[in-house]
């Protein structure tokens, strides 16, 4: 069932995908999102989540997570948007997110985007149960720093199964050999926060939006993995977005 759900919020990810451009706004995506979520029999796994009153988070440039769709939001031309969607479906749920090129965008900062995914793989490859948290996080922390960019400490990724967010707290940064000891079949969301700039984050008024205390681009790809004795089983997917930017 885990699947199903995970399978569900990859393919509204590349739905939403479908819109993303510029003179779209993050209201837009949002409904749309819902539209689909709800056609699939699922219900969003955001919305009324500790009172969040949307399907997606939406957050352009600086803002690194939790930005809320808005009508006022138009994205344009070399904007970067991070779009992070959780559904519920048959009792279980899903979490992915995926930070998108909006039109053309600076080389800098489609660097830092690459450099992210990669960060999330080389995490994926670490989920297995000859190691800990903490290899997982020292993995993504070192490929970030490496080039230059700077580790978000106040925020993490998370098991999740029957809830959104269950334990263990899956940090982007840590020591080799730390933290709790990967369990076969234990399921967890990996999701890079990373900023081009500083660490430092602040969040908005909005008491939702976490945005980089600098302005500079951040960025932000999740996906969920089963831990396994070799290596990890990934059950979300970014393959139905690949497909549908591939052929745009």
């Amino acid at each position: 069932m885990l699947r199903h759900s995970a399978q569900l919020v990859s393919k509204t990810l590349a739905e939403v995908a479908s819109l993303v451009g510029p003179g779209v706004t993050t209201y837009d995506l949002d409904k749309r999102a819902e539209e689909f979520i709800r056609d699939h029999g699922g219900k969003p796994g955001f919305l009324g989540y500790k009172g969040y009153k949307n399907t997606l988070c939406t957050s352009v440039n600086s803002q690194i997570v939790h930005g809320i769709p808005s009508k006022s939001v138009v994205l344009k031309d070399g904007d970067i948007i991070s779009i992070d969607c959780g559904v519920e479906l048959n009792g279980f749920f899903g979490d992915s997110a995926f930070t998108f090129e909006v039109g053309e965008v600076a080389e800098q900062t489609r660097r830092l985007l690459r450099v992210v995914k990669e960060c999330l793989f080389l995490g994926i490859e670490k989920a297995n149960t000859r190691n800990r948290i903490g290899d997982i996080a020292w993995a993504i922390q070192q490929h970030a720093e490496r080039h230059g960019y700077s580790i978000v400490r106040e925020l993490v990724g998370h098991g999740i199964g029957a809830k959104m967010h269950e334990k263990p707290d899956v940090p982007n940064y840590g020591r080799r050999g730390s933290g709790v000891r990967l369990q076969k079949n234990m399921v967890l969301c990996i999701e890079p926060m990373i900023n081009m700039g500083n660490r430092k984050v602040f969040e908005e008024n909005d008491g939702w939006t976490v945005r980089a205390k600098d302005n500079k681009p951040a960025a932000h790809f999740e996906l969920t993995v089963v831990v396994g004795d070799r290596k990890a089983e990934v059950i979300s997917t970014f393959k139905y977005i690949e497909e549908l930017l591939n052929n745009k």
